[in-house]
């Protein structure tokens, strides 16, 4: 029996751990595992081994190393920017205005939401544009009536769109606003560095660049305090509680700087790869639209609109034909309900529920991308026929 090809294009939901980062990792799990805290020549090695990391990282960041705080990834480093920041400015009587869009990752929407309907905070969400971009006129008029901080996506985990950040951070800080972005997406992707991009707060989580999950950062601009989100030691300089994770905190720093050190090589890869794709899927595809803005967005991301077909179906598809993708339409007992974000960038609820991701990475070839546009063509015609047969 022939297998059938395997084709991974779900890179922006995670990426497989590079051999290299694999190898740095191995000693900290049996030779070098004492508790960094430990005052003893096994804590002393594990310490140095986190603190080089960290440097390797700032060096990267264009940040000092005491502003790099490592977490368990992008979801804690967005919720410790958030609350933290937040909760320090109650603690201050400042003002309690937290400013966000729509179309933030679930760790940045859920916090502000619960900080908003359980601690009192006022939520202010606002309008994007048809590619999921914010106006930075709209930014700064709410910017201009005060805040405790400001949380905007970098770069758009579902329309790979990407917000100019650099113009935003500068209207936040122009309203003594702390400014936050969840550049999670843009790891080892777009410049990460901080003084160009005018941040005070910015998360990363190393699976998005061929490092280990479970362990990410939060830089954090010195002079900036937050009030803990994790209690307990004191680690981090009291910025975050519990024992360091030694090998993984050194598979994100090795990690990192592969993707620095083979930036140009792999972006010249992925927007090939990622070209090929959208040509295949537009030119051959009846009624496929592209998502996000065409230009302004992620050199690895892809996502489409397939009229009137069911994403979820259409996953099904390609799943059973050995392709990886992902659609942000949430399908919970076979009713599958509209992505938000494509709702809130003006899409129809029908129009909501057929949005496809499709990511490439380091390892696709020209042949995954012509097998995944033939599979697509044949898929999209299928499901559209048991529609109009279903009508009929």
């Amino acid at each position: 029996m022939k297998t059938k090809r395997q084709v991974y294009l779900d890179y922006s939901a995670s990426t497989p751990v590079d051999p290299r980062v694999l190898e740095a990792m191995m000693p900290y799990f049996s030779e070098v595992y004492g508790n960094p805290t430990s005052a003893h020549r096994y804590g002393r090695a594990a310490e140095r081994a986190i603190e080089d990391a960290r440097e390797t990282v700032a060096a990267i960041l264009n940040c000092q190393p005491a502003e790099i705080i490592f977490t368990s990834g992008g979801s804690e480093s967005d919720n410790l920017a958030i609350r933290g920041a937040a909760w320090r400015a109650r603690m201050h009587n400042a003002p309690a205005r937290l400013i966000t869009s729509p179309v933030e990752h679930s760790a940045v929407t859920n916090t502000m939401r619960q900080m908003s309907q359980l601690m009192g905070f006022e939520s202010v969400v606002l309008p994007v544009d048809r590619y999921g971009l914010v106006n930075t006129f709209a930014f700064r008029e709410a910017c201009e009536q005060g805040g405790a901080i400001a949380s905007i996506i970098y770069a758009n985990n579902e329309l790979g769109s990407v917000n100019d950040l650099p113009a935003l951070a500068a209207v936040a800080r122009s309203s003594g606003i702390l400014f936050h972005t969840d550049a999670v997406q843009a790891g080892g992707q777009l410049t990460l560095d901080v003084e160009q991009l005018g941040v005070d707060m910015l998360s990363l989580s190393a699976h998005k660049f061929y490092g280990p999950k479970g362990v990410g950062i939060l830089y954090l601009r010195k002079g900036v305090e937050l009030a803990p989100t994790l209690t307990g030691g004191s680690h981090e300089h009291g910025r975050r509680a519990g024992t360091h994770n030694t090998p993984f905190i050194i598979g994100l720093a090795r990690a990192l700087e592969l993707a620095h050190q083979e930036n140009a090589e792999r972006l010249a890869h992925f927007q090939q790869m990622r070209d090929r794709l959208v040509s295949g899927v537009l030119s051959r595809v009846p009624g496929a639209q592209l998502s996000g803005h065409p230009d302004k967005r992620l050199p690895s991301h892809a996502s489409f609109i397939f009229a009137g077909i069911d994403a979820n179906a259409l996953l099904i598809h390609l799943d059973m034909n050995g392709i990886a993708a992902s659609s942000g339409s949430a399908c919970k007992t076979g009713n599958p309900e509209p992505s938000e974000i494509l709702l809130a960038v003006g899409y129809t609820a029908e129009q909501a529920k057929s949005g496809l991701r499709l990511s490439v990475g380091a390892h696709t070839t020209q042949e995954d991308i012509n097998y995944t546009v033939d599979v697509l063509v044949n898929a999209v015609e299928k499901l559209s026929l048991l529609n109009r047969e279903g009508l009929s």
